[in-house]
């Protein structure tokens, strides 16, 4: 007699176990019915559109869009007629006045047991994995960078030091005094070069986490640079109360900040206004890094404008729209960021530029840089 056989069931997820992965994707993710009125929509929907499920469930789901909504109801109808998903590739969708996005949609049929169907839509911003790839580049570049320069500075500094040593040296045997100028010269320059490449290195010390107030780092900065700049330059301040301490080291942060504000105000040409705004994101990548929640620092100014074909040079080393610059300050703030896992963002335009400091709250940050 053949042994009776077990049937294979598929595992049964409860609502809550399903709502969980829902929330924690990036995802946009809508339902809707097969009138196409908003039946739910996860966190990451909300975020993207602006608006809570409670204001937009029950409403067409065109009515998130500024226009365009065509592109996006015209697959929902297919779906819904033949049952089968719909794919649709590079959608431009204007959300607001501001915010147009290119996306691919992916729309999946599900048919209840009351016979109603309904629509999950899947919505992928494309221009977002560019910008995510743009920045894992950076980072990847910024760590590439930053190890040539080690390499560099090691192959500078041991001949300088040779050169220094036999300066020294033959400065105490020359009986001439006038000689000994060109000694002590030579040990000025070969002190002036090791400085140099320190400071093309940046920060070589380690992190050291402490807990600190990102707004205690921005004031700290503020009342420096009004001190050094007592005419012509204006802050105004936009901090978001709420927001919890972090771990970091709080010289090297308010050296971060000081080397941008300082490149603001010496872009402004020492006359304008410069805003510290703070605030926090959820579901963050730096690099391929997912953060649950990062927190936010916007220095903005209202100088010029940074050239486009500088804005994706603009953190190497050495480079610099200003006759007088060094091009390292930027550099170094970018380095100081990196090792507290986080990541600064350019965005600029004649009249305002804006360098987004992005910092991790969760304590695995994950360290970039030694």
């Amino acid at each position: 007699m053949a042994a009776a056989r077990t049937k294979r069931t598929a595992p049964v997820w409860d609502g809550d176990r399903a709502r969980t992965i829902l929330e924690t994707l990036n995802i946009v993710v809508l339902t809707c019915d097969d009138g196409l009125e908003i039946t739910g929509l996860n966190p990451a929907a909300e975020m993207h559109f602006g608006v809570s499920a409670k204001q937009v469930i029950g409403k067409p789901i065109a009515s998130l869009l500024l226009d365009g909504a065509d592109k996006l109801v015209t697959p929902l109808y297919k779906a819904l007629i033949s049952g089968r998903p719909v794919n649709a590739h590079d959608l431009c969708l204007r959300i607001g006045p501001q915010k147009a996005t290119t996306m691919d949609l992916t729309i999946t049929p599900i048919p209840l047991p009351t016979g109603k169907d309904r629509l999950i839509v899947e919505l992928m911003q494309v221009d977002r994995l560019m910008r995510l790839a743009r920045e894992e580049e950076r980072i990847d570049r910024h760590a590439a960078n930053r190890e040539l320069l080690r390499g560099l500075a090691h192959e500078i500094k041991n001949p300088l030091g040779g050169l220094r040593g036999a300066a020294q040296l033959l400065d105490r045997e020359l009986p001439d005094r006038a000689h000994r100028e060109y000694t002590r010269v030579i040990i000025h320059e070969a002190d002036r070069l090791r400085n140099l490449v320190d400071r093309m290195m940046g920060s070589y010390r380690p992190v050291k986490t402490e807990r600190i107030n990102i707004h205690a780092v921005l004031e700290h900065v503020r009342k420096l640079l009004l001190v050094e700049v007592q005419e012509g330059i204006s802050f105004l301040v936009d901090y978001d109360p709420s927001l919890p301490d972090l771990r970091g080291d709080n010289e090297q942060l308010i050296q971060a900040v000081l080397n941008i504000v300082r490149n603001s105000v010496e872009a402004m040409q020492r006359r304008g206004e410069i805003k510290l705004r703070t605030r926090i994101e959820r579901s963050v990548y730096i690099g391929q890094t997912w953060r649950r929640q990062v927190i936010r620092a916007d220095i903005e100014d209202s100088g010029p404008g940074i050239p486009e074909h500088m804005q994706e040079r603009i953190f190497y080393p050495m480079v610099t729209g200003r006759p007088d610059g060094s091009g390292l300050g930027l550099s170094i703030a970018q380095d100081i960021i990196v090792k507290h896992g986080g990541l600064i963002k350019l965005n600029s335009r004649p009249g305002s530029t804006v360098f987004s400091i992005f910092l991790p709250l969760d304590e695995e940050s994950k360290k970039y840089g030694k």
